[in-house]
């Protein structure tokens, strides 16, 4: 017999903006990396990897300043995901 567990977590207003501009960055990076990607594949018929979607991404951040607020494992790990 297999137990599950269900876990509730009540954030305060504070982890609340934190975790909402959180998931924002990480939205608007894995669109951008995304739509990167298949205009890339529609042109040359070339994908890139999750170590060239990272070095692009520490460019991006120079650029779009406000990715900098979040944690930059979840950015990475929304790479992974594409």
């Amino acid at each position: 017999m297999e137990k599950a567990y269900k876990f509730r977590f009540y954030p305060t207003k504070t982890q609340i903006k934190i975790l909402n501009s959180t998931f924002g960055c990480v939205r608007y990076v894995y669109n951008h990396f995304l739509d990167l990607k298949q205009k890339l594949y529609s042109t040359e018929e070339k994908s890139m990897s999750c170590s060239e979607c990272s070095k692009e991404l520490t460019v991006l951040k120079k650029d779009k300043e406000w990715l900098k607020d979040v944690d930059k494992f979840s950015l990475q790990n929304s790479l992974k995901k594409i």
